[in-house]
């Protein structure tokens, strides 16, 4: 049996797979997944609570499947980055949106953490744990099953609480000296606005200004409030929403020429919630420009849906 556990800045959710590699491509991958428990992502307390939440929810898991905690063979973790090493050299998270230490008490996290200890609490129990970044996570799971699909040159980006995305070219998924490869969210595109202050403690990159928990702070309603506003044609919202694609489909842009893409699927919640009415605003920032790395360029939804996440943590173990 395999835990499958999606770690996130809003919510940690933990699902229990079957024994079995799905067979044949036609097989939905979701269906191997047992019960889902998720809860908001613990942010008090010592450094140690995050994974103490993820023992706890495995627990659960279990429990409501109807197998034991001790049949679990291995442990998925696709989580937001970005890592770290600890003294054991198990995976840590140095994840702006969780450790309040990085940026300081002007972020507003209830926690002065430099980091949060994954790999090594769960590995003491477990007998096999792989964690990796949730954005590499998912692109391995898109690549497998979902949107991206026989794409050699493409790209997963995540629009939710912060902003995330993993790379592929020539068909090689690129990970970087500590897994960290792809934080697009931290590419810097202004620092004229002092609202601007992303968990990484920089002011004005991506993330800072189009994240979930940014648009909240910058302009005073939450990103779904925001998108039904601006949906429903208010005009403030809409110019507001139109400025928020601008800013992340250069930074796709920039991303598509820099690796030569082909395809990038878009996930998260920001996005999955909204998916209809931004996909043609990002769309139109690669569209037209510099033809010659972007034509045929598509933006896709993520293959798998909602269930991106479960799916990217089950595919670092299957």
């Amino acid at each position: 049996m395999k835990a499958c556990v999606d770690i996130g800045g809003t919510k940690v959710a933990v699902s229990i797979a079957d024994v079995e590699p799905a067979s044949g491509g036609g097989q939905d991958p979701a269906a191997r997944l047992g019960p889902r428990v998720a809860e908001p992502t613990a942010k008090t307390g010592t450094e140690d609570a995050l994974a103490q939440q993820v023992l706890r929810l495995i627990d659960e898991a279990c429990a409501q499947a109807g197998v034991r905690a001790g049949d679990i063979d291995c442990v998925g973790v696709s989580s937001c980055g970005p890592f770290i090493h600890d003294e054991a050299g198990g995976i840590a998270l140095a994840t702006p949106n969780i450790c309040g230490g990085l940026a300081g008490p002007a972020r507003g996290l209830p926690n002065d953490w430099m980091r949060a200890p994954v790999q090594t609490p769960l590995a003491d129990r477990f007998a096999r744990v792989r964690v990796a970044n949730d954005g590499i996570a998912a692109l391995e799971a898109e690549r497998r099953w979902g949107a991206l699909q026989g794409v050699a040159h493409c790209a997963y980006v995540t629009w939710s609480t912060g902003v995330g995305a993993a790379l592929c070219v020539d068909g090689r998924v690129l990970l970087g000296k500590n897994g960290n490869a792809g934080h697009a969210g931290h590419i810097f595109v202004s620092d004229d606005d002092d609202s601007a202050l992303c968990g990484c403690g920089n002011h004005g990159d991506v993330e800072s200004l189009v994240a979930g928990n940014a648009i909240e702070r910058r302009f005073g309603r939450d990103a779904e409030a925001l998108m039904r506003a601006a949906a429903a044609g208010e005009p403030q919202a809409l110019q507001t929403v139109d400025a928020l694609c601008r800013t992340l489909g250069r930074a796709l842009y920039d991303l598509t020429v820099l690796l030569d893409l082909e395809r990038i699927s878009l996930g998260g919640s920001v996005f999955w919630h909204n998916r209809d009415f931004l996909l043609p605003r990002l769309q139109a920032q690669l569209t037209g420009r510099l033809p010659a790395l972007t034509e045929g360029v598509r933006l896709v939804p993520a293959g798998l849906g909602e269930r991106v996440g479960d799916l990217a943590a089950l595919a670092l173990v299957d």
